[in-house]
């Protein structure tokens, strides 16, 4: 009981200052490139919050959140935000970000939220980003993300200790841990025991895409959840077709997604930090590596394909598709909107009918 008289206190305080949220209260993770302005827009139009997630550039923080601040301007939300904050969040990448770029951009802006991913040096640089960040935009809510119970205990018990954790299991698609990732069905509840005394609300991330995922994760001691992959599949993610169609055609994301680094280095990118590894749909580039081909011939194969457009991805494709494990829940493309309304009437279906069990 006093575990659920906790988390309603902590509900309370991010509804009090997410004013405009829903519950159960649904968040689109940052996606590197994916998640634009539109998508995050959309998503806190709809109940939950969107976050934008980093550019192909630190620059493309200050566009996106001007697109962003350019639609909420044409068509506000009806419900007013906490501290007159744009009601969307930003995400980065701690490890390759620009901390100076991004608080330009959070400062003119002052988004509800920034979300913290993937240091090279631990706490130290999260601690940083969080002290710079709050210096030009002290109402902007701190979430940091972490994958294991020592990362989440860090962070936690930091001077400079954020206002959400985001919980990522093992199941989740795009950048993880690496070789110490488990499941969040075991993650969340011991991270939750451990942290119960400060008083920060978790949301759970990995592998979630419907509503049983959020009853489940609510269940666990989420405040709230996270999708991603679900969201690759909405009509505002800002994705090639050849990447959303893949994400409908593949099933079974135990034998159909790895954890590699194979694809980041089809893809040029060398200096990821070793503790991170991307999740990613398999393909002939896997198959291949799998068999011994080496790299220099896979490297070329990859780079004639990609010319091709959509044709790089597919089962026969090449370059990569970073997904979830939950891809075989995902079996068409929606508005992110009509997504959340979905998901929250699954969930409470699900609520209803375990009370009625109960009774």
């Amino acid at each position: 009981m006093a575990a659920a008289s906790s988390r309603m206190v902590q509900l309370q305080s991010l509804t009090q200052f997410y004013t405009w949220a829903r519950a159960p209260f649904i968040v689109s993770a940052p996606m590197r490139v994916l998640s634009g302005a539109h998508l995050a827009v959309a998503v806190s139009r709809a109940g939950g919050l969107g976050f934008i997630g980093p550019g192909a550039d630190p620059k493309d923080t200050m566009t996106e959140l001007d697109k962003a601040r350019d639609l909420l301007d044409k068509d506000p939300l009806k419900t007013p935000t906490a501290l007159d904050l744009l009601p969307v969040g930003v995400g980065f990448q701690t490890w390759n970000g620009n901390l100076d770029v991004a608080s330009l951009a959070i400062e003119k802006h002052r988004p509800s939220a920034a979300w913290l991913f993937a240091p090279r040096h631990g706490q130290r640089e999260l601690d940083d980003w969080t002290r710079g960040i709050r210096k030009v935009s002290p109402a902007t809510r701190i979430w940091i993300q972490v994958g294991t119970l020592r990362e989440a205990i860090d962070a936690a018990e930091s001077s400079d200790s954020p206002d959400v954790l985001v919980i990522q299991g093992a199941e989740a698609g795009g950048h993880g841990r690496a070789n110490d990732a488990i499941g969040l069905i075991t993650l969340l509840p011991e991270i939750q025991d451990a942290l119960r005394s400060k008083g920060i609300p978790l949301f759970a991330a990995g592998g979630i895409a419907d509503g049983r995922g959020v009853t489940a994760a609510l269940g666990l001691g989420a405040a709230g959840v996270v999708m991603g992959t679900r969201f690759l599949a909405s009509t505002e993610a800002r994705i090639s077709k050849g990447y959303q169609d893949e994400i409908l055609r593949a099933k079974d994301g135990a034998s159909s997604t790895a954890r590699t680094q194979l694809y980041n280095h089809l893809r040029g990118t060398f200096d990821w930090p070793e503790q991170f590894s991307p999740r990613t749909i398999t393909n002939k580039s896997w198959e291949e590596h799998q068999e011994g081909v080496p790299f220099e011939k896979l490297k070329k194969r990859h780079d004639e394909l990609l010319k091709k457009g959509d044709e790089a991805w597919g089962d026969q494709g090449r370059t990569a598709t970073y997904a979830g494990a939950n891809i075989g829940l995902i079996h068409e493309v929606k508005g992110a909107g009509l997504i959340l309304d979905e998901v929250r009437r699954e969930a409470g279906e699900i609520i209803r009918s375990l009370q009625f069990i109960n009774q």
